[in-house]
């Protein structure tokens, strides 16, 4: 029965991950299932909440259903059929099609582990429901919804990304590595940051596709400082009038960025599984915040992203430097070099 399901989930995480799926190879086996479940739990909640058409209530009732399954708190599946066949992505619908089996996924797994899993997961979901009452659906056409400030930028990166930092450290120091006490806290405050990392480049890259479905993230109040209205990051044109405040957003994210850094640098040296599983995602980061410097990301036809040759690449580099003494450090440090530059 548990194989079953782990090759029904390897499926669906290699059908629906582009960029995931690399990493979770170099994870340790101890780990890698967990974290691979938890990506699907995730994408499902991700999925639901992204749907391009459908009413904010029902999307919202789906999500809490589907968020109430996975938390044992009910037993009956929602409906994701219709959900399934409006999908423009077919992956994602044959996500949909198979939430009975990411469910079931759970069972595999210590109490422990579940309930880490759980935690954030449901910390996820509740960042998505906040994400559906502010923006509604993400229906093409309407109108552009903001987010106020920083702040409130800060808490949506915690809560669908920056979580994942904290049980991806926890499952860590369960399943893997142990670290001194007095070194934890830091340890988890890096590892949130590295999350939120992540997100601020997805944010940060897909700019035109959000406002297309009238949801901004970029804050209105730091819009306002450079004379600037959502509605203005709809015209390439306005690029150069965004770059000041669009850089500032580059560097914070650069800055988590090398916190991820000191994360992986935490790792002990003889974890090259775990090291090497965190440092794929920050080397495709960092190249893909000096792709954001060098393009106009207000163009939407201009998609800008790393491509899979590149990911390959990358791969290929990592591997070579495990096997090195110090390699995957000077890896890490040479293309933070050439990033700064």
């Amino acid at each position: 029965m548990s194989v079953l399901i782990n090759d029904k989930i390897d499926n669906l995480l290699k059908s629906t991950s582009r960029s995931f799926y690399p990493t979770l190879k170099y994870l340790p086996k101890k780990v890698r299932g967990q974290i691979g479940l938890l990506y699907l739990l995730a994408r499902v909640a991700d999925t639901i909440a992204d749907s391009k058409h459908g009413d904010t209530e029902e999307l919202l009732r789906l999500l809490r259903n589907y968020n109430d399954i996975a938390q044992g708190k009910s037993s009956i599946i929602p409906d994701f059929s219709n959900l399934a066949e409006i999908q423009d992505n077919p992956h994602e619908a044959e996500l949909l099609r198979n939430v009975q089996d990411v469910v079931e996924g759970l069972k595999i797994y210590t109490e422990e582990d579940r309930e880490r899993m759980l935690e954030c997961l449901d910390i996820i979901v509740g960042g998505q429901i906040l994400d559906l009452e502010r923006f509604g659906p993400a229906n093409e056409g309407g109108n552009i919804s903001a987010l106020n400030d920083n702040a409130e930028l800060d808490d949506y990166t915690f809560r669908v990304a920056g979580c994942v930092g904290v049980f991806w450290t926890k499952m860590s120091l369960a399943h893997v590595i142990s670290i001194p006490p007095e070194q934890e806290e830091g340890f988890y405050e890096k590892g949130v940051r590295f999350g939120k990392a992540l997100q601020m480049i997805n944010i940060l890259r897909d700019i035109p596709e959000d406002l297309r479905f009238g949801r901004c993230y970029i804050p209105i109040e730091e819009l306002t400082k450079h004379q600037m209205e959502p509605e203005d990051l709809l015209s390439p044109s306005n690029i150069e009038k965004f770059r000041p405040l669009y850089d500032e957003y580059l560097d914070l994210t650069n800055e988590h960025l090398d916190a991820a850094i000191e994360y992986i640098k935490m790792i002990p040296e003889t974890q090259f599984r775990l090291k090497a599983s965190c440092m794929l995602p920050v080397l495709i980061g960092q190249r893909t915040v000096t792709l954001l410097r060098e393009g106009n990301i207000l163009d939407s036809a201009d998609r800008i992203k790393v491509t899979r040759d590149e990911i390959k690449s990358y791969a290929r580099k990592l591997l070579r430097a495990l096997i090195i003494p110090g390699g995957v450090r000077r890896l890490l440090e040479k293309n933070k070099d050439s990033v700064n530059k």
